[in-house]
């Protein structure tokens, strides 16, 4: 979940900069699976992967404050059930 808020908040700083949003780079500190979600990553791993949608901001939001909910567009999401 964090992984995705903070590219979505890069491509919005970049948006309000006047700059393209290229890569977003993380490193995990303390990344670990608990044996109860053993079974969960399993079916995750097993999972063919699918192209990946495409988020798009309303350019007409020109300051970090000016953005809503209406301004992100997702496209062409599909996940698996």
């Amino acid at each position: 979940f964090n992984i995705a808020s903070y590219a979505l908040f890069t491509m919005m700083m970049a948006q309000v900069c006047g700059y393209e949003p290229r890569d977003f780079i993380h490193t995990f500190g303390d990344t670990h699976i608990y044996n109860n979600h053993r079974e969960q990553v399993e079916l995750q791993l097993s999972r063919e992967p699918r192209p990946l949608p495409t988020m798009k901001l309303n350019p007409a939001a020109k300051n970090i404050f000016d953005f809503t909910f209406d301004h992100f567009e997702l496209l062409n999401y599909d996940p698996h059930p």
